[in-house]
């Protein structure tokens, strides 16, 4: 019997590859317009006995120097959800990534469950068959993904399923990149065409979070409702009709923590950062142009905006008064000249504030606008005003909360007997956390292990700055004082100069009567 059977299995075998063979054969003598006719037949009449459908994902779609948004996504979500159910698996590193991208090999299938129905997912790869060298990236060698389901699921799969897959796939990659901290290039140098873009990027590391930053807690705490509670908020502000953006103002002395803070808002929220120079940027059109360019889920930072820009528009207003007077005095005709150059920024306080909260500020969402002064009340009204500016900051000297903050990280103390006199120097002098800081850093061997030490440096360091701000203080008395006397003085003589001009006065008068 199983010889029997063995032997039917070998017949059939024969068979199938001489139809292979054959089929092969006719192949190269039939008409192109024929085979094609016949292999829809073929399609039509599997399709009659086969329940399963398929959407194929290719890697490069219209737009051939770039891989598919959506490609890339299904990559991203297969890695992240499937891949561990492979067999077949590879490693790569990819563009803007922090982490290796574990997915599943060319030729290999896994299985997802999505609403209690099982999908087949299989990585392909089709080679070009043409010995040529081909242009576009995409052509020598072409990736794609195949998702198989069953018929009866159709409208599921395309309509549910597959945007989930894209939503996933999207937050992955968000999640693994690489964030980076941009800077503006001075306009002189974009070129799209030779890759040189607006911004120009280094990856982002910095350390600081809001664990490590000197403030009060209570302070610290409500920012970081703040910053949650906008990152949470898509549809409410979609809701109410706003654009998904936050600003915040930042003001205070230096040495505050102004850019620390920056940089603990970015790790917590996992944001990039663009830090614009407003110096670099020519007119108004530029400014919106690098807008359009930031991504989503950044913070856009303007440092010292009090000194980046003057927004007077007084520009050479003595040089253009004088032309104008000259102008003026001389009706002759004169030659024309070449225009004066200028350098200067043209960006005007209405392009900042269209850049704020104008039109242009809807391009896109999820982004945080900082500003930082060290002198809020230099600030136009118009800049900083509630509506405009939604939260304001304000970053002060070190007190003593700030100061245990920096105490735990730089010495791992919590607790220790010269706390209470570094609190009483601290609430009756002002010193930035980055002074604090820099006294509490252990930076040679005999203040390695010492927190004493550093302790003792730092209440040194505090009675010192409270006897150098006390004589401040009484040098700027003593010149008030001076300058108030010769100002007492001053108008003295000319009071007495008046009393000399008076008998005068009326010596010619008395004279112009009797002529």
């Amino acid at each position: 019997m199983a010889a029997a059977v063995v032997e039917r299995w070998a017949g059939l075998g024969s068979a199938v590859a001489t139809v292979i063979f054959l089929w092969s054969m006719v192949q190269n003598y039939m008409p192109p317009t024929f085979r094609l006719y016949l292999t829809t037949l073929a399609t039509k009449l599997a399709a009659c006995f086969n329940p399963y459908l398929q959407i194929t994902i290719s890697e490069y779609g219209a737009e051939r120097f770039q891989r598919s948004d959506f490609f890339l996504a299904v990559e991203a979500y297969l890695s992240d959800a499937c891949a561990r159910r492979a067999r077949k698996l590879k490693a790569e590193l990819g563009k803007d990534s922090k982490n290796l991208l574990v997915s599943m090999d060319d030729h290999e299938e896994v299985t997802d469950d999505f609403s209690d129905i099982t999908i087949w997912w299989y990585a392909s790869k089709r080679q070009s068959k043409a010995n040529v060298i081909h242009l576009y990236p995409g052509q020598d060698e072409r990736r794609f993904y195949r998702v198989v389901f069953h018929r009866r699921h159709r409208d599921l799969v395309a309509d549910s399923y597959l945007p989930f897959v894209l939503g996933e796939g999207r937050a992955v990659t968000v999640k693994n990149r690489q964030r980076h901290l941009f800077t503006n290039n001075a306009s002189g140098g974009w070129n799209p065409y030779q890759g040189k873009s607006v911004w120009s990027h280094v990856p982002f590391e910095h350390p600081a979070t809001f664990d490590t930053l000197a403030m009060h807690p209570d302070e610290k705490e409500a920012v970081i409702d703040d910053l949650m509670a906008f990152q949470e908020s898509k549809e409410y502000y979609a809701k109410v009709g706003k654009t998904w953006k936050r600003r915040y103002l930042l003001y205070g002395p230096p040495g505050t923590g102004k850019s620390t803070m920056i940089a603990a808002m970015a790790n917590f929220l996992d944001y990039d950062v663009y830090d614009l120079e407003l110096t670099a940027v020519k007119n108004n059109t530029e400014l919106r142009k690098l807008f359009i360019e930031t991504t989503g889920k950044s913070i856009i930072v303007i440092e010292d905006i009090d000194c980046s820009v003057d927004f007077t528009g007084k520009r050479r207003k003595d040089k253009k008064a004088s032309s104008d007077k000259d102008s003026d005095n001389d009706d002759k005709p004169k030659l024309p000249i070449e225009p004066e150059k200028d350098d200067a920024t043209k960006v005007t306080l209405s392009g900042l504030l269209n850049f704020i909260d104008g039109l242009w500020s809807a391009c896109g969402g999820e982004r945080i606008i900082i500003f930082t002064t060290n002198h809020k009340e230099k600030l136009d009204p118009a800049l900083i005003q509630r509506g405009r500016m939604d939260k304001h900051i304000e970053m002060s000297y070190c007190r003593f909360e700030g100061f245990k903050v920096l105490a735990k990280n730089y010495l791992d103390v919590i607790e220790h007997e010269l706390f209470g006199e570094v609190q009483r120097l601290l609430e009756e002098t002002d010193m930035s956390p980055a002074d604090v800081a820099e006294n509490l850093m252990p930076m040679s061997k005999k203040k390695r292990r010492d927190p004493d030490v550093c302790l003792i440096g730092l209440i040194e360091a505090l009675k010192q700055a409270k006897e150098e701000a006390a004589a401040a203080k009484v040098k700027a008395e003593e010149a008030q004082a001076k300058k108030a006397k010769e100002k007492e003085v001053k108008k003295g003589k000319e009071e007495d100069q008046e009393k000399d001009k008076a008998p005068e006065a009326a010596n010619w008068d008395i004279k112009q009567g009797d002529k």
